[in-house]
C-alpha cells in the first residue's frame, strides 16, 4: 500500500503468505493491484502460484490415503447451464462427466472440447490423475479422437503470467463470501389443488426436494486502478454475455491480448499518516494508505433448490473427508457444522442455483456404484498413444 517495492521482495524472498488478508479482508496482492505497479504484481502472483503449488504437494500424501480408504467407485456427474432466454438457452454447455476411481487414481470422461462459432465442439477427453505419481507426471489428458496424450504442467511460462497480469490490472478488484448464517432449507411442493411434498426420481436415486432460502452473496468491488476504457469495456462484456453475444466478447478478448503489457500506474499521493496514528486507531479501521478507494459492496440473494437422497451408497461425511483434503481452508470446520446442523438427511444428488440474472447451473448425481471390478487399464495410457505437448495449450 505504501509502494515499498525492497520490503515486499524482502518479505516474499522469506516466504512470507500472499494469501494472508488484513482487517478489510484485502490480500496484499489486491493492494498492489490497487498501487499499480507491475514487477510488484507480478512478483506476487509468481509466489502466489508456487505457494499454492507446494501447499498442494504437502496435502498430496493424505489426499492419497482418503482416496485408497474410499472404496472404488463408478459414477455420472451430469452439470448444464440453462436460461429462458432462447439464444443463450442455445449455446450454453451441457456434459455428462464419467468418473472411475480405482486405489488412488480417478479417471474423468468429458465430451466438452472447445467453443467456436457460436458452438461447442466435441470430442472424446479422459483426464487421469495418478495419486501415486510423481507430482509432475500426476496428470494426463487424453484425446482419444486422434490417439494422443498430454501431461499437464504445473508451472505457467513466463508469457502466460504476463497476460495473467495484464488481465489483474484490467479488472475489479473482487472479494466475494457466501453467507450460511441465514440459509433454512423448506420442502418443494408439488401439485395445482393437492399441494404435497416434492419427491421425485434422480437417476435411480428417490429424493426429496428443497427450497434453499436465505442464500446471500456478499461481493466487494474496487476499481481505482482503472480506467474509464477498462470500465466501458469490462460493461460491454458483461452485458453481451448476459445476452449471449459471444462474437462481441471474443473480439474484447483478441483486442486485449493483441495489446501491449499494461504499464504501471504513477504511484498514489504518499500518505500523510505517522506510524503513531496508524495503530492508535485500533479497534476502529485504521486509516486507508493507499490509493484511494472506489469501492461498491453489494449482497445478492439466490433462490436456489437442492434434491436430498437417503438412497445413495456415498455419505456427505465421506465426501467431506475427500474435499478437506483437496481443499482444506481455515472455515472448513464451520462448513462441516453447517452440512451436519442445516442439511436435510440424505445425499444432495441434484443442486440449482443462478448464476446470472438469466442463466442457471444445475449439477445431477445421475449414476453411483461402488465396484471391486474396475480394471488398472483405464488409468493408463494405451501403448499407441503418442505425446503430443502442444494439444491443449491452454492446460
Amino acid at each position: 500500500m505504501l509502494g515499498r517495492k525492497e520490503c515486499v521482495h524482502l518479505l516474499l524472498a522469506h516466504n512470507a503468505p500472499v494469501k494472508i488478508k488484513n482487517s478489510q479482508g484485502w490480500s496484499p496482492l489486491a493492494e498492489a493491484i490497487s498501487y499499480g505497479d507491475r514487477q510488484t504484481i507480478t512478483s506476487l502472483l509468481r509466489k502466489l502460484k508456487q505457494q499454492s503449488r507446494e501447499a498442494l504437494e504437502e496435502r498430496r500424501p493424505k489426499l492419497t490415503d482418503a482416496l485408497k480408504q474410499l472404496g472404488d467407485f463408478y459414477m455420472e456427474l451430469k452439470w448444464d447451464f440453462q436460461s429462458w432466454v432462447p439464444l443463450v438457452s442455445r449455446i450454453l454447455p451441457s456434459d455428462i462427466c464419467r468418473i472411475h476411481k480405482r486405489g488412488s487414481s480417478i479417471r474423468m470422461d468429458t465430451t466438452l472440447l472447445d467453443f467456436n462459432d457460436m458452438r461447442w465442439e466435441r470430442g472424446d477427453i479422459s483426464f487421469i490423475f495418478d495419486g501415486d505419481a510423481k507430482p509432475s507426471h500426476s496428470l494426463t489428458v487424453l484425446d482419444n479422437r486422434v490417439n494422443s496424450y498430454q501431461k499437464i504442467r504445473y508451472e505457467e511460462s513466463e508469457v502466460e503470467i504476463e497476460e495473467e497480469v495484464d488481465i489483474l490490472m484490467s479488472s475489479d478488484i473482487v472479494a466475494a463470501q457466501m453467507s450460511t448464517k441465514s440459509i433454512t432449507f423448506s420442502r418443494s411442493q408439488s401439485g395445482w389443488f393437492f399441494r404435497e411434498n416434492r419427491t421425485e426420481l434422480v437417476g435411480p436415486f428417490s429424493a426429496d426436494f428443497y427450497a434453499i432460502n436465505g442464500m446471500n452473496l456478499a461481493s466487494r468491488k474496487r476499481r481505482e486502478h482503472l480506467s474509464e476504457e477498462d470500465l466501458q469495456k469490462n460493461k460491454a462484456v458483461i452485458e453481451n454475455l448476459s445476452k449471449g453475444n459471444t462474437a462481441v466478447i471474443d473480439t474484447t478478448l483478441e483486442t486485449n491480448v493483441q495489446q501491449h503489457k499494461r504499464n504501471s500506474l504513477p504511484p498514489p499521493p504518499q500518505a500523510e499518516v505517522t506510524w503513531e496514528h496508524y495503530i492508535s486507531t485500533v479497534p476502529a479501521p485504521h486509516p486507508h494508505l493507499g490509493r484511494q478507494l472506489v469501492y461498491k459492496e453489494s449482497l445478492k440473494g439466490f433462490r436456489a433448490t437442492v434434491a436430498m437422497s437417503k438412497e445413495f451408497p456415498l455419505s456427505i461425511e465421506v465426501l467431506l473427508d475427500v474435499l478437506e483434503v483437496i481443499a482444506p481452508f481455515k472455515h472448513f470446520s464451520k462448513l462441516r457444522d453447517f452440512v451436519q446442523m442445516k442439511l436435510p438427511p440424505g445425499f444432495p444428488v441434484k443442486i440449482d442455483i443462478p448464476v446470472l440474472p438469466t442463466i442457471s447451473a444445475r449439477v445431477t448425481f445421475q449414476e453411483f456404484h461402488f465396484r471391486d471390478d474396475i480394471p488398472a487399464s483405464l488409468f493408463q495410457i494405451p501403448r499407441d498413444y503418442q505425446e503430443d505437448c502442444g494439444r491443449f495449450p491452454e492446460l
